[in-house]
């Protein structure tokens, strides 16, 4: 939605009228039927990244209520998206100029034995006031820190730009000498910054679509050279204690295929029990199933970087629209079983004028803000499907795909999207729990809501009925049972 001005509700009010497609009458209502006895992986959540100093639009914001407003929008439960994983960048770059992540060790300290020259400037590109808030204010508890390069000087091309790989790993020589030791040093201290900013960093990842040497930051790899680091970097986390507070994220390839190899070659290495997640993008190809690893794997980065700016929920099925997203999500949680599922960029400036970002934010005052339909795609599946929810089986239902789980708090979210132009009546029929039903909530995204809450009611059996307007995702949220009485 474009906020011309500035207005601080969170959602769009429910009308008082209800739409045609509210009235449950006329049609004969599909059941969805959840089996809880049949589970399937366990999820870490959804999020976005802010990287490149995209979080710099939030903390550096002189508008204390819209940099609020933008917080909330991001992370609140009730009247934002809900987000539970943070994806910062570690930064490898001398300076921050342009929207470069600058490194806090800067200079090379005359070789990778030499004791290294850290500098560390308390903002880390905006994102470590933007992480505080997450896990202050709105209980995120995922933090994920990714460097794209190590600084230049540790690798190959002494450039932290064009690819290169880092000194030290197997097919490498180079005159500087072996640098995977102080790489895996200064990741570390990356994390001991953040704790003692009181941030926990609970993932930490190395690499950046390792197959791709872009003009920006980048570091080149192959699997065998990801496994032989992932072995020197777990030791150094584990000498530092850090081992149960931060695990190791790999390998955040462009294309799914990319990462299915390397992750072939981590586990031939012996590496695999190393790694906390698996982790990929699908730039240049997907996947309809899960990968073969038993660590939880992440969607860590997608976005529509082609497509002009939109704001659209639907017309026609553009690859920047709400609707879209909501099934992108949908077909990764479910055909590819993945645990996680970040966008892109959660905030960035108008240029360049895509969809690589959730939220288009101005930079200067009055600090114009547009949500996009593709934030509030990800609010029906982040605001109820919380971290440490198990998704369980969902099946029926016609002219609708749902997706089940049941959250750590005992709580079962029903995620239903309409496949069509024509809404539908729906029942829910839970099974396999050990209480019925008495209340539930239900929340639509549509063309004209934002993850608002519309009208369920439920049976004496515990059976929900409601109705999934045309091209909608809606969510059924049923509160744990109470505990009976003292």
């Amino acid at each position: 939605m474009k906020t011309p001005g500035f207005t601080v509700a969170g959602v769009l009010p429910f009308a008082a009228a209800l739409p045609s497609w509210l009235d449950l009458a006329p049609r004969q209502a599909s059941t969805i039927t959840v089996d809880l006895t049949k589970t399937y992986q366990t999820m870490d959540g959804f999020g976005c990244s802010f990287a490149f100093q995209r979080a710099n639009l939030i903390t550096n914001m002189s508008d204390k209520v819209k940099q609020r407003y933008l917080l909330d929008i991001l992370f609140n439960t009730t009247s934002g998206a809900g987000l539970s994983i943070v994806r910062n960048g570690i930064g490898s770059s001398p300076d921050s100029s342009s929207d470069h992540m600058n490194t806090f060790a800067p200079k090379n300290p005359g070789g990778p034995k030499a004791a290294p020259q850290y500098s560390w400037d308390g903002k880390d590109s905006g994102q470590l006031f933007v992480s505080q808030e997450a896990y202050n204010t709105y209980g995120v508890r995922q933090i994920y820190g990714d460097a794209w390069s190590a600084p230049g000087y540790m690798k190959t091309n002494n450039n932290e730009n064009n690819g290169g790989t880092l000194c030290g790993v197997p097919g490498t020589n180079c005159q500087s000498g072996d640098w995977r030791q102080a790489y895996a040093d200064y990741l570390v201290q990356y994390v001991k910054y953040y704790g003692e900013a009181g941030v926990p960093v609970t993932k930490i990842g190395f690499l950046n679509e390792p197959e791709f040497s872009p003009g920006y930051a980048g570091m080149n790899s192959n699997g065998a050279q990801a496994a032989d680091f992932i072995k020197i970097f777990y030791a150094t986390l584990q000498a530092a204690n850090l081992t149960s507070q931060v695990g190791i994220g790999c390998c955040e390839s462009e294309g799914w295929g990319n990462q299915v190899n390397m992750l072939n070659a981590i586990k031939s290495a012996n590496a695999e029990s190393m790694l906390s997640v698996v982790t990929s993008h699908t730039y240049t190809g997907g996947s309809n199933s899960p990968m073969n690893t038993k660590v939880p794997v992440w969607l860590s980065e997608q976005c529509d970087l082609n497509g002009g700016w939109t704001t659209a929920w639907y017309s026609g099925g553009g690859a920047g629209e709400g609707y879209t997203w909501a099934n992108n999500i949908y077909n990764a949680v479910t055909a590819t079983q993945v645990s996680g599922y970040l966008y892109w960029e959660g905030v960035q400036w108008p240029s360049p004028n895509t969809n690589e970002k959730m939220i288009k934010v101005d930079q200067q005052s009055p600090y114009n803000i547009e949500v996009s339909k593709r934030l509030w795609a990800f609010a029906n599946w982040s605001r109820f499907v919380r971290p440490g929810a198990v998704r369980v089986a969902s099946s029926g239902g016609s002219g609708v795909k749902s997706a089940a789980f049941k959250n750590v708090d005992g709580s079962i979210a029903v995620v239903v999207i309409s496949t069509g132009g024509s809404a539908s009546n729906v029942s829910v029929k839970v099974s396999g729990g050990t209480g019925t039903a008495t209340k539930a909530t239900a929340w639509v995204t549509d063309a004209s809501h934002d993850c608002a809450e519309t009208t369920v009611t439920v049976a004496a059996d515990g059976t929900l009925s409601g109705s999934v307007a045309a091209r909608s995702i809606t969510t059924y949220h049923i509160p744990a049972p109470e505990a009976p009485p003292a």
